[in-house]
């Protein structure tokens, strides 16, 4: 860790908020890759959403001691997934650094949900089957900033359309990257240079694409359960259209 006197005074220049289970991983792995992008010493900082950070003076040092070397970087940023989810991290974010630039992966939220639910049934936490973990999720989540509400949010952090209105009514649309998982997976270098633009880094000739963070699933949704999340994010996925001007069809098959 770099002493308090080698800290960096600058600050990061965009943070990739999620969402969960969105390709993030893999999102990660390009930026990392990049020679003239830094993402600090791990994936995940968590400290926009540590409760306890904020119940005390913030100490940013905290944040900026994850990354050596900073100056020598054209852009540093990090990657925590669930801080598009975590209400109360927009507006620290904010606090932080009014104009840092925003990268967001939104998936499908039925097939989010049933690859949420299986990574916690693959890390022996989800006792529950998908429609009865379903059933279940208000009670477990009713405490917002709960452990439980990091498990068990398999549908509400598929509500994509309020959590991007919190941030939109704090940052300006142009500091912000939304990318659809499907166009990431189906076209990986358009995808990942557009995103290099953004942050003003030069474009890559070429990638190697595979899989990260890939959980292997004990079995497939079903079509009953995905005809019953359907039902639930319909209105949903036609809100985010509006509001990203996106075509999500695919999404509603």
């Amino acid at each position: 860790m770099l002493s308090k006197t080698d800290v960096p005074a600058r600050k990061l220049d965009f943070i990739l908020l999620g969402a969960q289970k969105s390709g993030t991983t893999a999102l990660y792995s390009f930026l990392q890759k990049h020679p003239d992008i830094t993402m600090g010493d791990q994936q995940e900082m968590h400290f926009f959403d540590d409760e306890r950070i904020f119940a005390r003076p913030i100490d940013y040092d905290l944040l900026h001691n994850h990354f050596r070397g900073i100056r020598s970087f054209a852009v540093a940023g990090e990657c925590t997934p669930s801080y598009l989810y975590w209400k109360p991290a927009a507006e620290r974010i904010g606090e932080y650094n009014a104009d840092i630039k925003l990268l967001v992966l939104l998936r499908n939220p039925i097939d989010r949900a049933f690859a949420h639910w299986n990574m916690q049934r693959f890390k022996k936490r989800e006792p529950l089957d998908f429609l009865d973990a379903i059933k279940e999720e208000p009670t477990r989540i009713a405490s917002p900033l709960s452990l439980a509400a990091r498990r068990f949010s398999y549908i509400d952090r598929g509500f994509y359309s309020s959590q991007l209105k919190r941030y939109f009514s704090l940052f300006p649309r142009q500091q912000f990257k939304i990318t659809k998982f499907e166009d990431f997976r189906s076209r990986p270098l358009e995808t990942i240079n557009s995103i290099f633009s953004f942050l003003g880094v030069k474009p890559m000739k070429s990638i190697r694409s595979k899989d990260h963070n890939v959980v292997p699933y004990e079995r497939q949704m079903t079509l009953p359960e995905r005809r019953e999340l359907l039902r639930s994010f319909a209105d949903e996925i036609e809100e985010l259209e509006r509001l990203l001007g996106w075509d999500c069809s695919d999404w509603k098959r």
